[in-house]
């Protein structure tokens, strides 16, 4: 019937609606083959498009779709739109000249469907197809409802859609160390970031930070980093769409953590004083922030006493404490404490205070002065400070005044000063909670015991000073002597060599009360006392082997005083000897008689100046070299000294000799390898060894024994570095008026070229003669010879 109709003559749709919600529209019909198709499911289907346009709100456009087979027109169907705009759609279809059985002729608008998309469906049974009824898109804002219903004689169904809030999807990234966060978007459209802080569910402040929100266009980069200055457990990041009031899709990496860094916390946070309370204001809630705080007396700058028992109760969990009952001195502070960390405010000014005390000492006590403006009773009580506050101890001492500001006195003893006690104040009623905290200056007590010895440190060091004074301006006679005698043995004529010589022989001599034998002091007679006959009396030669025996006997020193020049003469005498045997009888007669002649000559010149009273001095009071001609005494005494030195240290007897030279004159690579088991000092800086080698040592006592406590040993020390820095400064000044002197004349000239070489190799061992002691023995092959 209706649908066999349909079939044979094509079909035309309309769609019935109100006249007042159909002017204008123009759905569309279309014949389809849609597949999947569920027969007897709703035939409505709502497609949302969205539409995303930066700085406007969100919409979407929800296209309607109705699927509809021929013989549904024939049902009476009716499609309505419920929310968010209500419209009736009413299809129908009609044949050309013929209409259904059932239907009614009704005013209505005729839509032409088109007659070649029926004809494109591979099934020409109309009645089988499907047609697709496209409605108008439908508009529709965030969260709200696009709801159509389809109803028909067989078939009643609704279909609703909610618009969402769109928000993207990111990731997180945290570096603690430089306090960033990097945020990591999806590809899409471009979406705003920020960090904030979290007030609440809803509400995360960003604060004044300009620099808070970064857009990301994933487009160019889907990474933005955020500099977040304190990572706290509020801190969040959200990420939103740049359209009008977007949805925003926050996480907050830190949430339920430990903070790392409760410094973090103390540096975003200040306190706040109001009249009767405090706030603590800081960008997380109390819920975050498992804060506590308690009273503590600030001692001084950075020690804060902990107050026993005065932990403050945060009122309304918002960091509100009340201080009603607070003694608000300006150095009764605030210690909030979070995971074992400490932070001090001192929060309360200097005029809201109602009280004052200060502390005098006593004899075993200390005077507490108390003054108030209004009345009170006050307590004091001892305590001994530790590290989680100030342990209470003895009595409670009270006092109650009138509040008429007049000063009133509580007495405080003293029992033990070894714990260092302080004490500790309150006002007991009305009560207040916090105690100040006095101590007494321990330190200042201490400060006489400490002058005192500083006194007598300073008295011991003057004392000290004044005895090393005398002493060193008296000379070492009291402490240090050398009983053996010693045999000094010049090896250059320089001035400056001659001079040092006599300088280091003035020394042992005055100072050290040595028996010193040189040369240049014995060219006279008998020139000093029980030192024998002179060197012009018995010629040098003679007068050195005498007195290297009496030395070596007496077990004292020989000490030869090298020099650069003393090397060229060794070198040349060792080359002499070699040649010695072969010339030896060619030149023996020759040599003896030059020797006689310059000896006797050296010996009526020092006889004739005797006589004259003015026999000339190499070496005088002053310590330096003042004979400008040349000695014909140093040169035979070194080439003898050498003979017996070589002599000695064959017959293993070098025990008693020592090789010394100065620094700055000479150096130890100018004495020759042959001389290597010989001892040798550098002087000023040896000097000290030197006297210990020379047998120094410290005067007998009264007793006959000697002393060896450690005080006399460190004034031995003393006195010989003493005696070392007056040699250098001797030779400081000799050098200088040496140098002046050869400026002024010709300098002394060698007796090595006034003197034959072959003579100088040729010097024999003298015979007895009278006043000595005994015979001397050639040294090595040299025959013995009376001179």
């Amino acid at each position: 019937m209706c649908a066999r109709r349909v079939g044979i003559t094509g079909a035309f749709v309309a769609l019935v609606m109100s006249p007042l919600l159909l002017e204008g529209v123009d759905p569309r019909c279309n014949k389809t083959n849609k597949q999947g198709f569920v027969e007897g499911s709703c035939p409505v289907t709502l497609s949302p498009v969205p539409s995303l346009v930066s700085g406007k709100p969100y919409t979407e456009r929800v296209a309607v779709r109705v699927w509809m087979k021929a013989d549904d027109f024939c049902k009476t169907p009716k499609i309505e739109v419920l929310s968010p705009h209500k419209k009736i759609y009413r299809p129908t279809m009609r044949p050309k000249m013929k209409k259904c059985n059932n239907e009614k002729k009704t005013v209505e608008t005729r839509v032409k469907c088109n007659r070649g998309a029926a004809e494109m469906v591979p099934n020409r049974n109309t009645s089988l197809g499907l047609w697709e009824l496209v409605l108008d898109p439908i508009e529709a804002d965030v969260n709200s409802v696009v709801s159509v219903a389809y109803s028909s004689t067989s078939v009643n169904c609704s279909v609703s859609y909610t618009v969402p809030d769109p928000v993207p999807d990111f990731d997180l990234s945290v570096n603690g160390s430089s306090k960033s966060i990097t945020v990591t978007v999806e590809p899409g459209d471009k979406v705003h970031t920020r960090w904030c802080y979290r007030k609440s569910a809803v509400h995360c402040m960003a604060g004044n930070n300009p620099t808070a929100r970064i857009t990301i266009d994933p487009s160019r980069s889907q990474s933005a980093l955020l500099n977040v200055p304190y990572l706290l457990p509020c801190v969040c990041v959200e990420a939103y769409y740049t359209n009008m009031d977007a949805l925003r899709h926050k996480k907050c990496p830190f949430e339920n953590r430990t903070i790392a860094d409760v410094r973090d916390v103390w540096a975003s946070s200040e306190v706040t004083l109001f009249e009767s309370r405090f706030k603590l204001q800081s960008p997380c809630p109390a819920s975050d922030l498992q804060i506590s705080a308690s009273l503590c007396w600030k001692q001084h700058e950075h020690l804060c006493i902990p107050v026993l028992n005065s932990t403050l109760e945060d009122e309304d969990e918002d960091f509100i404490y009340n201080t009603a009952t607070v003694d608000r001195h300006p150095r009764m502070c605030v210690q909030f404490s979070l995971q074992g960390s400490h932070n001090i405010s001192c929060p309360f000014p200097a005029d809201m205070s109602s009280w004052e005390v200060y502390m005098a000492p006593g004899r075993q006590s200390v005077f507490l002065y108390l003054t108030s403006s209004v009345p009170a009773t006050f307590s004091a009580q001892l305590c001994v400070p530790d590290g989680t506050g100030c342990t209470p101890m003895g009595q409670v001492h009270s006092l109650t005044v009138d509040g008429n500001a007049t000063e009133r006195r509580i007495n405080v003893p003293l029992r033990s000063l070894a714990e260092r006690p302080c004490v500790q104040v309150w006002q007991s009623n009305p009560a207040l909670r916090g105690r100040r905290i006095l101590c007494p200056d321990y330190a200042h007590s201490r400060r006489g015991l400490f002058a005192v010895a500083a006194l007598v440190f300073v008295l011991l060091a003057a004392f000290l000073g004044i005895f090393i004074h005398r002493l060193t301006k008296s000379g070492t006679a009291g402490w240090l002597c050398i009983q053996e005698p010693v045999l000094l043995v010049c090896s250059s004529e320089q001035s400056a060599h001659v001079s040092a010589v006599c300088a280091l022989a003035s020394i042992l001599r005055a100072e050290l009360s040595a028996t010193v034998h040189l040369a240049l002091w014995a060219l006279g007679s008998q020139t000093q006392t029980g030192a024998g006959t002179g060197v012009a009396d018995l010629g040098p030669l003679p007068w050195l082997y005498g007195r290297w025996e009496a030395v070596r006997k007496a077990q004292g020193k020989v000490l030869i005083v090298w020099s650069p020049e003393a090397k060229k003469s060794y070198e040349r005498w060792r080359e002499e000897r070699v040649n010695m045997g072969k010339d030896e009888s060619k030149e023996e007669d020759r040599s003896k008689a030059k020797v006689e002649d310059d000896l006797k000559i050296n010996e009526r010149k020092c006889k004739k100046e005797k006589t004259a009273g003015n026999c000339v001095k190499l070496c005088d009071e002053k310590d330096w070299y003042t004979q400008k001609e040349p000695s014909t005494v140093i040169a035979p005494v070194f080439t003898a000294a050498l003979a017996c030195l070589q002599g000695a240290l064959q017959g293993c007897k070098g025990q008693g000799v020592a090789l010394v030279y100065f620094q700055g004159h000479c150096h130890s690579r100018d004495i020759p390898k042959a001389f290597r088991g010989v001892p040798r000092y550098c002087l000023p800086q040896d000097l000290s060894g030197l006297i210990q080698e020379l047998g120094g040592m410290r005067r007998h006592t009264q007793s006959g024994k000697f002393s060896w406590l450690c005080w006399p040993r460190l004034m031995s020390k003393v006195l010989s570095i003493w005696l070392a820095r007056q040699l250098a400064r001797r030779l400081q000044t000799l050098l200088p008026r040496m140098q002046g002197k050869q400026m002024e004349g010709p300098g002394v000239t060698s007796s090595l070229k006034m003197m034959s070489e072959k003579t100088q190799s040729r010097l024999k061992l003298p015979v007895e003669r009278p006043g000595t002691a005994q015979e001397h023995e050639p040294l090595h092959g040299w025959r013995a010879e009376m001179l």
